[in-house]
């Protein structure tokens, strides 16, 4: 494979992020105390970053001998993924002082898994796909440890770690069957080979062991036991990113090898994703109304959600797919802020994390418990509100492709998550005060929260924002 200097242009985003994370390494290697250096080193980065991504959208091709995607669909998912680190990087800046963990190689981290996460979702080829999944997986087994004299986060790490690496054992033997059935690595000779392939069991296997590695990234049933503990164990700020960026990225290789075309050839796929979409509503739903703990009631709505995005990819068709990327964008701004105002009241010792800890908190602290309802009411799929039209057109999609009864549990599991959200919002607006902490939020945060607010407000009510760009180019 040759490699030229435009190739290194064309992946403009990568290369971005690539070259940032290596000057926060080195400025961290040469310095001490250069924690806030860093942090705006990797915002500026990240911002320089997406607007690369958004300026070259339109310049669609591959790179690096037909290995990389650029442009389009790609570029799309980088700006995600930037948004997802910035919002993430500035909700970190207080929290991890707060935690006392703040060394700059949590910036470097935070930079490589935005990297892997651009390479899953420019991914032509099962290879760079691979090399980008393990990128993002074990900057996040570090990240989940990364309050190290804190037993929950070095367990939550180790499980991670573990069913992370079981998980990605059959994803390799996947890449391996699929390979040995069609000769190839390259996704869409993948894709076009499954149309005039004779029926083969080798084919089927492999999809279906890649297809349980990818169920385990996007945390759906039955492989989502790893989530509530990791989520919960996790420092707040990482157990946002890895549920929204970590998500979009199994869900960009999600849509790229089990494309529409793909999963209309081959039947029995489609009926084994409706069935995943089916019991993640279902389970993430019903198991998250007993909880007591707001990050692992967020953990079981992220399975939820994942849920809610699989029916889009059942639906193989346009609606889905233009549902799904209109979804990843809402969830992302709605789940990183609710994770984000989490992380302003969570004390050193883990405490002010349960439903109870936020009883009165309008009186106290208005503005947060504001923003707070806003995301809850998004996340439960109020209009007019970003998580509304997120559902509205992945349930289109099922609808138009024959999948009614699919729509059907996903409107009636969004009913029944109404009740936990809102529970929440009862309670800091309609329950006695209870003794909190002062929330740690610095300037930088709390901009974050409100970028987070204003675009899902924005999104609920203008979608055509987001829609018309994927309209044009997908």
């Amino acid at each position: 494979m040759s490699i030229s200097f435009q190739d290194v242009i064309a992946t403009g985003p990568i290369t971005v992020v690539s070259i940032v994370a290596l000057v926060v390494l080195i400025v961290e290697t040469i310095r001490d105390k250069t924690e806030l250096l860093t942090c705006w080193i990797s915002i500026t980065g990240l911002v320089l970053a997406m607007i690369v991504a958004f300026t070259s959208i339109e310049n669609t091709g591959t790179a690096y001998s037909g290995m990389v995607n650029t442009g389009g669909y790609a570029n799309f998912f980088a700006v995600v993924f930037c948004i997802a680190g910035l919002l993430s990087t500035m909700l970190s800046k207080s929290y991890i002082q707060k935690e006392n963990i703040e060394h700059g190689e949590y910036y470097f981290l935070l930079l490589l898994a935005v990297v892997g996460m651009m390479l899953m979702a420019a991914a032509a080829d099962l290879i760079i796909f691979f090399l980008g999944l393990e990128l993002m997986s074990v900057t996040f087994y570090v990240m989940a440890g990364f309050v190290r004299k804190r037993q929950a986060s070095n367990e939550a790490a180790l499980k991670y770690f573990l069913l992370g690496a079981f998980a990605t054992g059959f994803l390799l033997y996947g890449i391996a069957l699929l390979y040995g059935s069609t000769g190839t690595t390259n996704i869409e000779s993948i894709i076009s080979r499954a149309d005039i392939l004779p029926p083969n069991t080798t084919f089927l296997i492999g999809l279906g062991l890649l297809l349980i590695g990818l169920a385990f990234k996007v945390a759906a049933v039955p492989f989502h036991m790893w989530v509530p503990d990791v989520y919960e164990g996790s420092p707040t700020t990482v157990s946002g990113f890895m549920s929204t960026g970590g998500k979009a990225a199994a869900f960009s290789a999600l849509l790229l090898i089990f494309a529409p075309k793909l999963v209309n050839l081959v039947g029995p796929i489609q009926e084994v994703l409706a069935v995943l979409s089916a019991l993640s509503m279902i389970v993430g739903n019903v198991i998250a109304i007993s909880q007591t703990s707001i990050k692992r009631m967020l953990a079981y709505s992220s399975i939820a959600h994942a849920g809610y995005l699989l029916t889009g990819v059942v639906a193989a068709n346009a609606s889905g797919t233009k549902g799904i990327l209109f979804y990843l964008i809402a969830y992302t701004v709605m789940n990183i802020g609710a994770f984000g105002v989490l992380s302003t009241f969570e004390s050193k010792d883990r405490q002010n994390l349960t439903f109870d800890d936020y009883a009165g908190l309008s009186s106290k602290k208005p503005v947060l418990a504001g923003l707070m309802a806003l995301f809850m009411f998004s996340l439960s799929g109020i209009p007019p509100f970003a998580g509304f039209f997120g559902k509205y057109y992945v349930f289109v999609g099922a609808v138009e492709a024959g999948y009614t009864w699919l729509a059907i549990v996903g409107v009636l599991m969004s009913v029944v998550s109404v009740y936990y959200y809102l529970r929440l919002v009862v309670l800091m607006y309609f329950k006695e005060q209870a003794v909190i902490s002062e929330p740690t939020v610095s300037s930088l945060g709390l901009t974050a929260l409100v970028i987070s607010g204003v675009a899902v407000v924005e999104l609920g009510i203008f979608p055509s924002t987001v829609l018309n760009i994927i309209a044009n180019f997908f």
